[in-house]
């Protein structure tokens, strides 16, 4: 079964800003997010040879989601400007490499993500999404896995239905629900106050989705204090599993051959390494 590699940019240009100390050019360039994701994308055209690659990154302003809750993301700490300096040189080797870069005004790179994903669901390919970021757990199936790193950006684990079933107990396609109930600080997501991960775990283990959990023979059989405070936040359950749940239609352009992954002239790439001073990652890309 051929592979398709599916990149979160700006998942791994955070991942790798924050994993490695400041590496600077000679001219004093922060450059240490660039040789991350270098790195993590040439271990993994190495390590998994896709046949198909594809970048995904966000757009600066609104999305849909801001449009719709002025607080997502709200509390999100901005990160330093040395981040956001170092993503156009990440295209840049990312371009190099003719590999596709798809971006989109008002949706994040995960809509996008989970729109390929979906376009190719009638293919016999196999899908894995590499990121740090385990919203995009939602979209693992039998065709689908997700790539990503404990710590750091060497320690790897990848998550198919097994592995996200043994993690927190439920099938993929729950993960929206049990968002809907616990919330994503990480997002501002706020689900229903006084809700825990324990107890969305055991609703949706016992109840399967927010539709079954909420129809009058169930909620009944569940304490009266839980299940008051279920009954007042419900809208707010909806919602929050709303905001939660990647697009899986997002218009963009599909073309299966122009996402293949071919050895073009990395000519280009590699003069841009020579100038960051990254012989180590220039070494590494002539063996792949």
């Amino acid at each position: 079964m051929k592979r398709l590699i599916l990149i979160d940019g700006n998942a791994l240009v955070h991942r790798a800003f924050h994993a490695l100390p400041p590496l600077k050019t000679k001219k004093g360039k922060i450059v240490n997010a660039v040789y991350g994701f270098s790195s993590i994308l040439f271990r993994i055209i190495q390590e998994l040879e896709p046949d198909y690659l594809i970048a995904t990154f966000d757009l600066a302003g609104p999305t849909f989601r801001d449009l719709e809750y002025q607080d997502y993301k709200a509390k999100r700490v901005k990160p330093p400007q040395e981040l956001y300096d170092q993503i156009p040189l990440i295209k840049k080797i990312v371009k190099g490499l003719a590999i596709p870069v798809y971006e989109k005004k008002g949706f994040e790179a995960d809509d996008l993500i989970g729109t390929i994903a979906q376009k190719v669901k009638d293919k016999k390919i196999k899908i894995i999404i590499v990121t740090g970021d385990l919203d995009l757990l939602q979209l693992v199936d039998k065709q689908t896995e997700i790539y990503t790193s404990k710590k750091g950006i060497k320690d790897t684990v990848i998550y198919d239905q097994k592995a996200v079933k043994e993690r927190y107990g439920l099938l993929p396609r729950q993960i929206i629900d049990y968002k809907g109930l616990k919330g994503d600080p990480s997002d501002n997501i706020i689900g229903v106050p006084g809700v825990g991960e324990k107890t969305a775990i055991d609703l949706m283990k016992k109840f399967g989705n927010l539709e079954k959990l909420y129809q009058k023979s169930n909620i009944n059989t569940l304490n009266p204090k839980l299940q008051a405070r279920l009954l007042e936040y419900q809208d707010q359950a909806f919602f929050s599993r709303h905001l939660s749940t990647i697009k899986k239609d997002v218009p963009i352009d599909f073309n299966l051959r122009k996402w293949q992954l071919e050895k073009k002239n990395r000519i280009k790439t590699i003069k841009l390494l020579e100038e960051l001073g990254f012989k180590s990652l220039i070494k590494r890309l002539s063996a792949i």
